[in-house]
């Protein structure tokens, strides 16, 4: 009789809202806003040169691709709210073991970090698809993006300015937005998201839901985009920065260009209307081809330094766009049934990317010098401007006849 006087609000966990996902989203991008810049130089500082960066992030990106994989597994024994946490224990040790600055240890945080991420994303990803339906993907992704705006376009200036005032201060304020993310998380009471079971079924294998990924053409191109757009990040974030000290700009220009450039996320609810008066095909192709041309053109005029950071700071509007509607290929088309598991094939392009850039990369520099990075990135990114074009052309557009839901 007494929970008749317990208010309704301490009883019943509310719905959670969009906004409280973009919460989420935005203090996650505060850990990694602070990092993308700090992380690539001290790992530089440290091995010596980009051919030896480039392969202490293939090896994180190895591990990472394999551990993202298992999280839909070990959610079946572990409880959803359970794998989040962990995630953002990594993130603090991955900070634990970059403050020691040594060889090992620098290289062991780019894989716990790395970790935390797939860790992270899959859960989160997985939350979304429980809670937010299908009509307001869109506007969740937009709203992440705003909400991501300030960590992103402050973090990356932060994160080398605390990195020449003291090397492990990056690190340590990074690891103050981890445990805020994940106190955050516990308050916001998300528990281990809606449990769908048509019967009762023996645990997937961790490989087993692949099969169903690759019969899937539409998931599996809007997975493809989603690494070729994080290619492009992932030049821009680290071999930027490395181009502009090998050409004598000094390791603040690279930074300054990522926190500008992550100011196009505060666009982000205007580049969601857009994309959805223009139709998703369009603007994921216009977005593609925009990213790709200055990448090459990057590459063709490096003999001017500032003219090479101009377009390649360029090509990140474009990237940003891809940020709001690259992922709605995918999204809109996810079985209910197939949540945790598809989020975990999803989240994959992080790892897939961070594998596959830093191992082009490792290769071109035999035969090439730095910039030629640039031109390999734009044509991957020309290269899912072609497979774009099968999209279905009113895929994301609204249909009256279904109650505005989209294609």
């Amino acid at each position: 009789m007494a929970t008749r006087y317990i208010p309704l609000s301490l009883k019943h966990t509310a719905t959670p809202q969009v906004e409280n996902f973009a919460l989420l989203a935005g203090l996650e991008a505060a850990v990694r806003g602070v990092l993308v810049s700090a992380m690539p130089l001290a790992v530089y500082e440290v091995l010596g040169d980009a051919q030896s960066t480039s392969a202490a992030y293939f090896m994180a990106g190895v591990v990472a691709l394999g551990w993202g994989l298992m999280v839909p597994w070990a959610t079946r024994l572990i409880p959803r709210r359970w794998a989040y946490t962990s995630g953002c224990g990594l993130y603090l040790l991955g900070m634990a073991l970059a403050i020691t600055g040594t060889t090992w240890s620098v290289s062991l945080a780019l894989i716990c970090n790395a970790m935390a991420t797939a860790t992270t994303f899959v859960c989160f990803n997985a939350y979304i698809l429980d809670y937010v339906d299908r009509a307001n993907l869109g506007r969740s992704q937009s709203v992440q993006m705003v909400y991501a705006a300030t960590p992103w376009s402050v973090g990356p200036m932060l994160g080398v300015w605390l990195h020449h005032l003291w090397a492990p201060a990056p690190f340590l304020l990074a690891g103050i937005f981890a445990l805020a993310l994940v106190t955050v998380f516990w308050i916001l009471r998300l528990g281990n998201g809606k449990q769908i079971s048509r019967a009762r079924r023996p645990a997937v294998n961790p490989l087993g839901y692949l099969g169903r990924f690759f019969r899937q053409p539409r998931l599996i191109a809007g997975w493809f985009f989603a690494v070729m757009r994080s290619c492009g990040w992932w030049v821009y974030v680290v071999y930027l920065p490395i181009f502009c000290v090998e050409a004598g700009l000094g390791d603040k220009v690279g930074g300054m260009a990522m926190s500008v450039s992550n100011a196009f996320l505060f666009a982000a609810p205007a580049i969601n209307r857009w994309a959805r008066r223009m139709s998703v095909r369009w603007s994921v192709r216009f977005a593609f081809m925009g990213s790709a041309v200055l990448m090459i053109a990057a590459a063709l005029l490096s003999f001017l330094p500032w003219m090479t950071v101009a377009l390649v700071f360029a090509s990140s509007a474009f990237l940003v766009t891809l940020d709001v509607v690259g992922g709605l290929p995918f999204l809109m088309s996810v079985k209910p049934s197939e949540r945790t598991e598809m989020s975990a094939v999803y989240s994959s392009f992080r790892d897939v990317s961070g594998i596959l850039t830093p191992g082009a990369a490792w290769a071109v520099l035999f035969f090439a010098p730095l910039p030629a990075i640039f031109a390999a990135a734009g044509l991957g990114l020309a290269a899912s401007w072609v497979i774009a074009g099968r999209l279905h052309p009113r895929l994301g557009a609204e249909r009256p006849s279904r109650g505005g839901l989209p294609a």
